[in-house]
């Protein structure tokens, strides 16, 4: 049997990795500044990490949700308190496709509404409902096309002001991302989040805040959306959530009502995901990896822009979009296949993402500035 053939693959193969270093088989040393999708937060085998998960399976590592689970109270306690949303609950799952589905479904069963209003370059995950309010048709099938999202360009007050007016009483939610990622980290503008905040309670609509990429810490506050000082009403994480064990949440405000089997999963909040997961919580908190996060966000910024060949960066926390006057593919087979550099691409062809691990050094930043300039001033000189 072959794997199918979805995923078009770098010829490395990896087989140790350590914070922000990762070896081949041949014994070649990478820099990881890209952290597989923003999913290493704390850097790759954290020895707290890897200690807190092995004692985990050692003890037990798998039963179902018809039990008591204290790692899941303990982890809901934890995430409240870093995060400030102690007056929350949290839904367990297993990804960020899966939580944004189940926040949607969520806001669904609430309000007894259909219509979703999402915005232009989002990207929510892949299954059902998360898919179809995706604005990338390539990965919407058949089955996913609904006449029941919305969707509106993003950062553009008037026309979610004009959509409010025409659906505000068929509204179920409005889904936004803390900072776009994969639409090539298009950062909201503060007066844009609060009104979508403001015209969600005058509608009776829910806000759900996709944090799945931008949150637990990358922005330099635990989600992105604290930046505009606002409060949805449901929140979505996942990716740095679990440094690279699968595992997702959805925050629930305390105006939504819970019931016996109106969500479930399986494998959601299992043992080791737990163990994982608060691992994660821990060392942010013990090494201020939220300070460290803006400290070399500003760092990193601030000496990007002015290269030569770079368009703009938009740039919250260590959440960097870098846009050039081309196509970034060149250059970051330049970055990887030269300089041992790993980073990432977007929808956008010209623009280049950084998601380093949030545990990032100084001497870090600057391998990757060194090697980005000297690609970037060979070009302009050619």
């Amino acid at each position: 049997m072959n794997l199918f053939d979805v995923y078009p693959l770098f010829d490395i193969e990896p087989v140790r990795a350590a914070g922000l270093s990762v070896w081949d088989k041949e014994g070649r040393k990478y820099l990881d500044l890209y952290g597989g999708h923003a999913v290493i937060s704390i850097g790759h085998s954290h020895p707290h990490y890897v200690k807190r998960i092995a004692r985990q399976l050692y003890d037990i590592g798998f039963y179902s949700n018809a039990v008591q689970n204290p790692l899941q109270v303990e982890l809901a306690e934890k995430l409240g308190k870093l995060s400030g949303y102690v007056d929350y609950s949290l839904f367990l799952c297993n990804s960020g496709a899966e939580a944004n589905e189940n926040a949607l479904k969520l806001a669904s069963f609430q309000t007894g509404r259909k219509k979703v209003i999402s915005f232009k370059a989002s990207f929510h995950g892949r299954t059902s409902a998360a898919v179809a309010a995706t604005d990338d048709p390539s990965i919407v099938a058949p089955i996913n096309q609904t006449e029941n999202i919305i969707f509106l360009p993003f950062n553009d007050v008037a026309a979610f002001e004009e959509a409010l007016q025409q659906h505000g009483q068929e509204l179920a939610a409005v889904i936004v991302e803390g900072i776009q990622g994969v639409g090539g980290v298009n950062i909201p503008h503060m007066d844009f989040l609060k009104a979508l905040e403001a015209g969600c309670k005058q509608v009776g609509a829910l806000l759900i805040l996709d944090e799945v990429q931008s949150g637990y810490g990358r922005s330099g506050k635990f989600f992105a959306h604290q930046h505009a000082g606002i409060k949805p009403d449901l929140i979505t994480v996942a990716k740095g959530m679990g440094n690279g064990f699968p595992v997702g949440g959805v925050l629930i405000s305390p105006e939504i009502e819970a019931r016996h089997g109106l969500l479930g999963t399986t494998f959601g909040g299992n043992y080791m995901a737990c163990a994982a997961a608060i691992a994660v919580l821990e060392v942010i908190e013990k090494e201020e990896l939220l300070y460290n996060t803006t400290i070399m966000g500003h760092y990193l910024r601030e000496k990007l822009e002015g290269m030569p060949g770079v368009k703009e960066v938009r740039a919250m926390g260590l959440m960097i979009g870098i846009e050039l006057h081309e196509p970034c593919a060149g250059i970051r087979k330049l970055l990887l296949n030269e300089f041992g550099i790993f980073t990432g691409s977007s929808s956008n062809k010209n623009t280049l993402r950084l998601l380093p691990a949030l545990t990032i050094s100084k001497s870090e930043a600057d391998q990757f500035l060194k090697a980005f300039s000297t690609i970037l001033s060979k070009k302009v000189t050619a």
